[in-house]
């Protein structure tokens, strides 16, 4: 084997350890989120919201220089953050315009307030909710303790980093 068929076999393995990870946590109860109630997906014309937060903490727990492993995507960061949001606190409205996201809510909930939805979205404790192409939006703790979630996004480039 060459170096760089050594290198494609190891991406490939890592990548079926990475879905075959993913497929367990589902199985073990996870539940993908983020999905409109039936009968309630459609365009919202919300073309802005909160333009602050109000009651979060954005912890970067981890980050990896993804243009150092996967070269064709020169400039941008995997991060995953440690978010908690007080009751009644606010992650202002932003886009997911080339940044996909994965949610992971740890404890509480969370009402997201969708360009894909009619209605808020109810977030809880254990649910996935997935941030793509076309989505804007934010999120309200409506709950009434804190709620706690792990964000991990792909960031543009290291100047956004902080981005919500």
């Amino acid at each position: 084997m060459t170096p760089n068929s050594d290198a494609r076999t190891g991406y490939r393995r890592g990548l079926a350890v990475a879905v075959a990870a993913v497929a367990l946590a589902v199985s073990a109860g996870t539940a993908i989120a983020g999905s409109c109630p039936a009968g309630q997906a459609g365009e919202n014309l919300i073309s802005s919201g909160p333009n602050a937060p109000v009651g979060v903490t954005d912890e970067v727990i981890g980050q990896i220089d993804v243009s150092a492993q996967i070269p064709e995507i020169p400039g941008h960061l995997l991060r995953t953050r440690m978010l908690v949001v007080q009751p009644g606190g606010v992650v202002p409205f932003h886009s997911h315009a080339m940044r996909p996201a994965l949610i992971y809510m740890l404890e509480g909930e969370m009402s997201e307030f969708s360009s894909t939805c009619i209605v808020p979205i109810v977030h809880r404790a254990g649910e996935i909710a997935e941030e793509t192409v076309g989505v804007a939006h934010w999120w309200q703790n409506t709950g009434s303790v804190p709620a706690r979630l792990l964000s991990s996004d792909i960031v543009p480039s290291p100047d956004d980093a902080s981005m919500m």
